[in-house]
């Protein structure tokens, strides 16, 4: 850029030149310039102030970049637990649903489909020749099966003449299930169905076990029967269910001589096994919590030889069958005397039984000392003679008789 000066009187002409600027370097944000000063710089090349190379493996040692790392990890973490759960409580509430379709369906369904699924079972039952004539004997005394949901499994009502079963349990657990009852009901018709608290303890427990016992061999016995005649499911879901050992040792009977399950071997073989199993301590359990509650008011014998003879009788009633010989008959009284079938193994069991018949025999003592007391009578007057008529003494002379009043204190601290 030029510019020309005066000086005045010389009329002389100077041209003078203004120092060269440098090259500026500015910027435009779209072609606007939004601030007063633009420059940048008077560099074509500039860099930073900071002289030393920047290590790229140095920013991930910034403890603050670490920090906001762990963060989404943490994060991500979270986030993926949170699907897992939500996925989970989805499939959750679909299967409720899918229950929930499932019980109103059922409730919805007609009574002539019920009675159906009951013909069903019973003919299915029928293919065994046990099963068979425990339906037969029930029909002749009376006693109706349903199908119900307001029972836990099965059940048999003596009150009502009724076996109710569950109808929306599996076929193969129906059967079982029908099976015990049929038995139960058989027991009760036949002399063998008294409740054990009825007796002496020591032979309540005895006939208790044997009473649950043979519940339990009858329905393997119509589970194998089953199996022959083809119904495979029966037999199947026994051998996976906590009752297989007892049904390898009916098999292996059964198996080794078919004859000994017309005589009795293979199901008394099973009956002994029971017993030689844990289950005896279970079902004494739930005897003794019926004698610590006073179930149904029942009250044990006081004649320990009475309770023998009843239980005796009832052991030969309980091995009783529709058909074939007596599989307890020659062993009952054996089973009364033999530790295997009578002896409580789990302390804690005995430890109760102890204490339910120290607290009878104490209860009855207490019961015959009162009685005695209320017969006695509260005083008593002997008479004696006049000693030494005639004598005197301090207070003048004694005539008559002494009478010696004796007091008893009964009752009295």
């Amino acid at each position: 850029m030029d510019k020309r000066t005066g000086s005045g009187d010389s009329q002389d002409t100077e041209l003078q030149i203004w120092p060269q600027e440098v090259c500026r370097f500015a910027y435009t944000l779209n072609n606007e310039q939004p601030v007063r000063c633009t420059w940048i710089s008077d560099q074509p090349l500039f860099y930073s102030d900071y002289d030393e190379a920047i290590d790229d493996d140095s920013l991930f040692d910034d403890p603050i970049l670490q920090a906001l790392e762990r963060d989404i990890a943490d994060l991500r973490q979270k986030t993926t637990a949170y699907d897992k759960i939500a996925q989970e409580f989805a499939h959750g509430e679909e299967e409720k649903l899918s229950l929930f379709r499932e019980d109103a369906a059922f409730i919805s369904v007609p009574l002539s489909q019920k009675e159906d699924q009951l013909q069903t079972l019973l003919t299915v039952a029928h293919e065994s020749r046990l099963a068979s004539q425990y339906l037969s004997f029930a029909q002749i005394n009376g006693i109706e099966i349903k199908l119900s949901n307001q029972v836990l499994d099965a059940s048999y009502d003596r009150g009502t003449h009724t076996i109710l079963v569950r109808a929306d349990l599996d076929q193969a657990d129906q059967i079982l299930l029908l099976t015990r009852e049929l038995r139960r009901m058989y027991q009760h018709k036949n002399g063998a169905g008294l409740h054990p608290l009825a007796l002496h303890p020591d032979y309540a427990v005895v006939v208790n076990r044997a009473q649950v016992a043979d519940l339990s061999v009858h329905m393997i016995r119509v589970a194998w029967e089953l199996h022959l005649a083809g119904q495979k499911s029966v037999w199947a879901r026994l051998e996976n269910s906590p009752m297989s050992d007892l049904g390898r040792a009916f098999a292996r009977e059964a198996i080794a001589d078919f004859r000994s399950i017309g005589n009795g071997l293979a199901i008394r073989a099973t009956f002994e096994s029971w017993f030689l199993s844990e289950r005896c301590r279970k079902a004494d359990r739930v005897l003794i919590q019926q004698m610590l509650a006073d179930y149904q008011g029942y009250s044990f014998s006081d004649n320990p030889e009475a309770s023998r003879l009843i239980a005796l009788d009832m052991m030969k009633a309980l091995g009783k069958v529709p058909f074939g010989q007596n599989y307890l008959d020659f062993v009952a009284g054996q089973m009364l005397l033999d530790p295997v079938f009578t002896d409580v193994r789990d302390r804690s069991n005995a430890n109760f039984l102890w204490f339910i018949k120290f607290e009878r025999s104490f209860t009855e003592a207490e019961k015959d000392m009162t009685a005695e007391e209320a017969g006695r009578p509260s005083a008593q007057i002997l008479s004696f003679p006049a000693a030494g008529k005639g004598k005197k003494s301090g207070v003048g002379e004694l005539s008559g008789v002494a009478e010696i009043v004796d007091l008893y204190r009964y009752g009295r601290d």
